[in-house]
C-alpha cells in the first residue's frame, strides 16, 4: 500500500499544463504557416497521385 501512495505523490512526467502550452504551440505554428504548409500538402499529393500508375 505505501508504494501505491509513493506513485500517486509522485510528481515526474508530463502535467496537463505541459501538453496544453505545447498543443498551444502547435496550433500556432500551423496558424502561421498555413499556406505554405496546404501548398506543401498539395504538392506532394499531386506527385503521388501522378506516379500512382508506376507502381
Amino acid at each position: 500500500m505505501d508504494e501505491l501512495y509513493l506513485f500517486l505523490e509522485e510528481e515526474e512526467g508530463v502535467t496537463v499544463v505541459e501538453i496544453i502550452l505545447l498543443l498551444l504551440v502547435l496550433i500556432a505554428l500551423v496558424a502561421l504557416f498555413k499556406t505554405q504548409l496546404t501548398s506543401l500538402v498539395n504538392k506532394i499529393l499531386s506527385k503521388v497521385s501522378s506516379n500512382a500508375d508506376k507502381i
